[in-house]
């Protein structure tokens, strides 16, 4: 993985070499080992790197032979070597060893639609002189980001927003609609994000800059299969599909092995990981390093499963506690790399992670990341399959029950009353016809959070309607796919990459300049999964059934048969376990809250207090909590005290350069 960055400026002025640089050392800890600008006339591209393949040679930004096709490029093309064989057979000629040499010629060989070739993970900038056409393109599963605007008769793209920031020309404002969203959806929809007139691509996406105009392609999406052609394969040999879904997993981990600098993996002791460590085993000959995150609070500790793999697979295993403070102390850089509110505090633990991964000297890492979003792991699956066949006796007095079986880590929930469980989970007609039947009650839950905004917020936000926004981007097919595979839709397409990856996947892993690779995110595993029956992914109530029965005697059996835990970190409670930290106090205090005018200053206050008394603490006064103060935190560092020297962390281990006098094919 890398950063990158560029302005075109569409009035043809020259473009500013010192805000190229400005842009892209706020980029420094995506890539550390080295930094270059590219500049010609009113284009400029700039480049910060993480050097993984073909350290010596790889340098960007790129160009071809003749100097007219440049590229700046984040992220892995891990079926490279394949490429480059099938292009050396069609004449082209190589001076690196590179994927970002690979990928170059790739598109001048084919042009924007050479991504569909491509099995990786990336997000890349393609300026082509010779047609005065600038490619911006984003990897299928939206691991890589991607951001855009215009300002002040410029384009402007880079990796993180925060690179647009360093150009003065592009103003900061929050977007009422996309914080509505979010306290809804846990996420903005692309290519909406939390700032005003700033988006992201989608993933899976081409954009064309040409003679001013801006054209978006998809050139990827997932497909299901429709209800009555999925109820006829129910059938189907489920021994023969799980031999075809471990060989695309085993060759899915073979690819992500590729790496100029040694692998690691993280162990957190559940399935994913637990299969995929094991895969490297089976293809790694050196000792494994593994890495795992455990926490002081048992309530969420995993590090007993953890060592049981780690025993199991014998690798050689690390892990980083994680306190109550820790997540309070930690929780505004997170914020600072994820760049929008979240309403979880999930994402600390995961950038301590990849910091205890980074000083241990590894620059790559595999994780387990997409398998409950397309193999049917998650529990709100099981949540709208219960819901359903609750709706056929609504009176039923045991049906609800097994809402309480689905969620025995949630202590308060079975605490509560069967008439609480009744309204929560209620099932009506309506309901019952809606496409995101499967998401209401944790949507409603959400929303309840702008009981918090101020009335002035409320009015702005009076006519978003964020259930309509997202109709409009489901494809016309949607209709037809089972039940299921709507719900796993809404799971990888929205959630993944603009809540798992954004948050705590990618940004987490690159704050410390570690990459994260994800063999579940193999676009030939997710179409694999796509097209099973959905037996085979939720089998009754028994999550992840294919893959737990490709996975036998791959790993212990009792991971493989443990109750399945999400991945959760303390919320609230972290930052009121003892006096809170200054930033707490000074960001929730009634004097900023009145400045910003977001939040209504009394729900915050009685919220702080009952946070204070260590009263009963609810789910929605926990994502309250956490998404009141990163919305403060958003504004304090991208709005009122944003600068070029924003807590850079890690900066460029070598001086900038301006690469538009290096040889051809590269920069040696």
């Amino acid at each position: 993985m890398c950063g990158i960055a560029g302005v075109i400026n569409t009035d043809g002025r020259p473009a500013d070499k010192t805000i190229l640089h400005d842009m892209v050392s706020l980029l420094g800890h995506r890539g550390p080992d080295d930094s270059a600008v590219f500049v010609r006339d009113n284009v400029g591209l700039a480049h910060t790197r993480l050097s993984i393949i073909d350290p010596a040679n790889g340098a960007q930004p790129m160009a071809n032979a003749d100097r007219t096709v440049w590229i700046a490029f984040n992220g892995e093309i891990f079926n490279y070597l394949e490429l480059r064989e099938y292009l050396q057979q069609n004449g082209w000629r190589f001076t690196t060893n590179s994927d970002t040499e690979v990928l170059l010629h790739l598109y001048e060989q084919e042009g924007p639609g050479c991504v569909r070739r491509l099995n990786g993970q990336w997000a890349f900038a393609i300026w082509d002189s010779r047609s005065r056409r600038l490619l911006l393109s984003r990897d299928r599963m939206g691991i890589c980001p991607l951001f855009y605007t215009r300002a002040n008769r410029a384009f402007v793209f880079g990796s993180e927003i925060k690179a647009l920031f360093a150009n003065p020309g592009v103003p900061r404002e929050l977007d009422d609609t996309a914080l509505s969203q979010i306290f809804t959806f846990w996420f903005t929809l692309p290519p909406r994000t939390i700032f005003k007139g700033v988006f992201e691509l989608p993933p899976g996406h081409n954009l064309i800059l040409q003679d001013g105009r801006e054209e978006l392609q998809q050139y990827w999406e997932i497909e299901y299969p429709c209800a009555r052609n999925a109820s006829g394969a129910f059938d189907s040999d489920h021994a023969q599909k799980a031999d075809e879904l471990l060989h695309l997993l085993r060759d899915a981990v073979r690819l992500r092995l590729r790496a100029d600098v040694p692998v690691a993996a993280y162990l957190s002791g559940g399935l994913d990981s637990t299969i995929v460590t094991s895969l490297i085993r089976r293809l790694h000959s050196e000792r494994l390093r593994t890495f795992s995150v455990a926490f002081a609070d048992p309530e969420f500790d995993e590090r007993s499963y953890q060592r049981e793999a780690n025993f199991f697979l014998g690798t050689e295993h690390q892990e980083i506690q994680c306190s109550y403070r820790d997540i309070a102390e930690f929780f505004p850089d997170v914020i600072w790399h994820s760049e929008k509110p979240i309403l979880r505090t999930a994402p600390v633990p995961m950038f301590l992670l990849s910091g205890l991964v980074r000083a241990s000297g590894f620059k790559v890492v595999l994780t387990g990341e997409g398998s409950d979003e397309i193999m049917g792991g998650y529990d709100i699956f099981k949540e709208a399959k219960v819901r359903r066949f609750w709706a056929s006796q609504p009176a039923s007095r045991m049906r609800p029950v097994l809402l309480r079986r689905l969620y025995p880590y949630l202590g308060n929930l079975h605490k509560q009353s069967d008439a609480y469980l009744r309204s929560f989970f209620r099932i009506n007609a309506q309901d019952l016809k809606s496409p995101f039947f499967s998401h209401l009650p944790r949507w409603e839950l959400t929303s309840r959070l702008k009981t918090f905004l101020s009335e002035e917020m409320r009015a702005a936000m009076q006519d978003c309607d964020p259930y309509e926004e997202l109709s409009a981007l489901l494809p016309a097919a949607y209709s037809d796919w089972p039940l299921g595979c709507q719900a796993e839709y809404l799971e990888t397409k929205f959630l993944l990459p603009g809540y798992i990856l954004s948050s705590q996947g990618e940004r987490m892993a690159m704050a410390h300049a570690v990459e994260g690779r994800y063999p579940f995110l193999d676009h030939r595993v997710v179409d694999f999964a796509a097209k099973l029956p959905p037996n085979l992914k939720l089998n009754v109530l028994n999550e992840k059934y294919l893959l737990k029965r490709a996975a036998k005697g791959l790993i212990p059996d009792s991971i493989l048969a443990r109750p399945k835990q999400p991945y959760r970190a303390p919320d609230g409670k972290s930052f009121f376990d003892r006096r809170p930290l200054d930033y707490v106090e000074d960001l929730l205090c009634t004097s900023k809250l009145k400045e910003d005018g977001i939040f209504n200053v009394h729900a915050v206050a009685k919220l702080m207090e009952k946070f204070k008394a260590k009263r009963a603490i609810g789910v929605k006064d926990d994502m309250a909590l956490v998404g009141i103060l990163s919305t403060q935190l958003v504004i304090d560092q991208f709005l009122k005290n944003f600068s070029s020297e924003s807590h850079n962390r890690i900066a460029p281990q070598e001086p900038l350069r301006n690469t538009a006098e290096l040889p051809a094919g590269g920069m040696q």
